[in-house]
């Protein structure tokens, strides 16, 4: 298992993973100047996800060009499985709880829930 993200680690990974390879300098330009965010902060940032294995890097034309090796729907799927673990200690029954009372869960996030309900109902059918 990956070492744990932060909250500003994950908005920058997210960005990386969303927008492809990309320089410090075009991360800085387009994600972390209108968050008001330094350029070592940024450099901090991704250096920390790629020594935890979230980012790679390769040299480019001189320039080092950080990339996720994989997309954004599977990171957050790594993101919400490792804090299953962490936080909840496995258990998937806080989490349904918490949804049980939201109330901004939307009719596209209920059809999507649903059709992950039917899946795994399906998979136990076939254990």
């Amino acid at each position: 298992m990956k070492k744990p993200v932060g909250e500003q680690e994950l908005s920058v990974l997210r960005y990386v993973a969303e927008h492809g390879p990309a320089t410090v300098g075009e991360v800085v330009e387009r994600f972390g100047e209108p968050q008001g965010l330094a350029r070592s902060t940024i450099l901090t940032v991704m250096e920390r996800l790629r020594l935890k294995g979230y980012l790679t890097r390769r040299k480019v034309e001189g320039v080092f060009q950080y990339a996720s090796p994989v997309r954004e729907g599977e990171l957050l799927r790594d993101v919400v499985g490792d804090f299953v673990q962490r936080t909840l200690s496995g258990s998937l029954s806080p989490f349904a709880a918490y949804l049980s009372d939201a109330d901004d869960v939307s009719d596209k996030d209920l059809a999507q829930l649903q059709d992950v309900v039917a899946r795994l109902r399906s998979k136990k059918r076939k254990e």
